[in-house]
């Protein structure tokens, strides 16, 4: 900065001129943030908030925590960049974490720099596998902004150019409060996931290498299957020669109560497990773990250059480490509930919720005309102008959803219960506040 004092508005307007302007930013009036601890941040004016959206899902045992950058630093002033090719103890014992703490029987690791990548290590190595091609996806998926991955990815706010990967097939999301069918849950008999058998017959050559799914759909807004409908889409998948490629990206890590976003489904085990976010709060790196078999199936040379690296690997050892000892998987249960039941009472009082769903430090509000009154024609707008209140009282929170309407909530997992009650206090008033 050539600026003697950075300001929020100085700051906000060399992004505007230098990055991409499909980057963009929260808020009329940017926050750019100077600096940050446990579950706060300040930005360059001075002003405080309580961050509930920590990097989209990124930040997970806070900011600057100490153990994670003591163990960053004596990374640092050890071994920097060397590459997986050369085995070092960062990555060796980040395999062996990420293998034992794995769902199901999962064999080997391999790391990458982001979850995009992971992505298309996954479908590469399912490919690979079974010889064959074509796989499913879920609409209101997001996988990431590679050629590829805008291919898996159902959302049309991401997918910038027409030509896409072929041999990609989107199912229908389990998005139970605007069910495709029209139909409503148990009665529905998970149409959604039986459909997918109708999917691979008449879409596809009638066998499919796998499907990818997030246990929860992140960017498409905190979407939650209901009960049996996983295990139903899996087991169909599989019939059809299929594996699966489970995608923790968001969920993975404690973020929904449980370790991984797959734990909360019952008899379902991924082939591939594929993580990035809140493996190393903040710091760049993504993993790929399967087993030995599905492994073995790259026969090629395989290599990615910033993956592993030393500095990202010890983020994650550390942040994997305050995540157990500290029992966080525990304490986002307990404060997701918390949340949840907030949230559920805040949606009694305001008529623009229509929805609230997530597990965990993961929850979703979907905003709508009215919801007392029958109208769930999405509401973005809303949304937007709730950002704008929540943010003048202190608050940071995501958006997501096709339409924009979905507001995301999702601390850090360190987060406490007088955290949870001041951001839902500041909610209640920001939605009184935010009315028309």
């Amino acid at each position: 900065m050539t600026d003697d004092k950075p300001s929020n508005a100085s700051v906000a307007a060399k992004h505007k001129q230098y990055m991409f302007p499909s980057t963009g930013a929260y808020y009329k009036e940017p926050v750019a943030l100077e600096s940050g601890k446990g579950t706060r941040v300040r930005d360059f004016d001075g002003r405080e908030y309580l961050d509930f959206f920590g990097g989209i899902l990124t930040v997970s045992v806070g900011h600057a925590n100490e153990k994670v950058n003591a163990a960053v630093h004596a990374q640092v002033d050890r071994l920097g960049h060397v590459s997986q090719v050369y085995p070092t103890v960062p990555l060796v014992e980040l395999a062996e974490k990420l293998v034992k703490l794995a769902p199901g029987k999962l064999e080997r690791a391999f790391f990458c720099a982001s979850g995009t990548e992971a992505d298309e290590t996954a479908v590469a190595l399912a490919q690979a596998h079974t010889g064959k091609q074509e796989l499913i996806a879920l609409r209101h998926g997001y996988s990431g902004r590679s050629l590829l991955a805008q291919s898996l990815t159902a959302n049309s706010k991401f997918r910038v150019i027409p030509t896409q990967v072929a041999g990609v097939k989107h199912a229908h999301a389990p998005y139970c409060y605007r069910c495709p069918f029209g139909l409503t849950y148990p009665s529905c008999d998970i149409k959604c996931a039986q459909d997918i058998e109708e999917l691979i017959q008449t879409t596809t050559m009638g066998s499919v290498a796998g499907i990818i799914i997030e246990p929860i759909l992140g960017v498409g807004g905190f979407v939650t299957p209901p009960d049996g409908w996983m295990k139903v889409a899996v087991d169909i998948v599989r019939k059809y020669g299929g594996i699966f490629i489970c995608d923790e990206v968001q969920t993975g890590f404690g973020r929904t109560g449980a370790m991984w976003g797959i734990d909360h489904e019952s008899g379902v085990v991924p082939d591939i497990v594929t993580m990035a976010k809140g493996i190393a709060d903040g710091y760049p790196i993504s993993a790929v773990v399967t087993t030995a078999a599905i492994a073995d199936a790259w026969k090629g040379g395989n290599i990615s250059t910033f993956g592993g690296n030393t500095i990202s690997c010890a983020a994650a050892n550390a942040t994997i480490g305050e995540i157990v000892d500290r029992d966080l998987v525990g304490n986002s249960a307990a404060m997701g509930k918390l949340l949840r039941a907030g949230l559920e009472a805040m949606k009694a009082r305001h008529a623009i919720i229509g929805d609230v769903r997530g597990r965990g430090l993961m929850q979703g509000l979907e905003l709508v005309r009215d919801e007392r009154g029958g109208d769930r024609t999405p509401a973005p707008e809303a949304a937007l102008r709730l950002l704008e209140e929540t943010k003048k009282r202190g608050l940071l929170i995501g958006r997501g959803g096709l339409y924009g309407n979905v507001l995301r909530v999702a601390p850090a997992l360190i987060v406490e219960k007088a955290d949870i009650e001041a951001a839902l206090d500041v909610l209640d008033a920001s939605f009184l506040a935010a009315a028309v």
